[in-house]
């Protein structure tokens, strides 16, 4: 039984679509698999995301977080 994933077809200008296909790793790496990589500013990490990069915090980083919780307040919500 094949199963696959569904698809989405895009167009991209040129230039768009060579600095794609530069980001690939290796030859057959898709272009879904270059883009699930691809760091989008903007865009918060998963934990899941940090484990796999392993990326480990410093003390630096837990005084950071801790100073963005303690100023983070729960929406208005009407």
């Amino acid at each position: 039984m094949n199963i696959s994933m569904p698809t989405k077809t895009i167009s991209l200008e040129i230039d768009a679509y060579d600095k794609l296909r530069r980001a690939k790793r290796f030859p057959r790496e898709s272009f879904s698999e270059v883009v699930r990589r691809v760091e989008i500013p903007g865009m918060g990490a998963s934990g899941r995301d940090l484990l796999a990069r392993e990326v480990f915090l410093d003390e630096h980083d837990f005084e950071a977080i801790d100073a963005l919780n303690a100023n983070d307040t729960p929406p208005d919500i009407p």
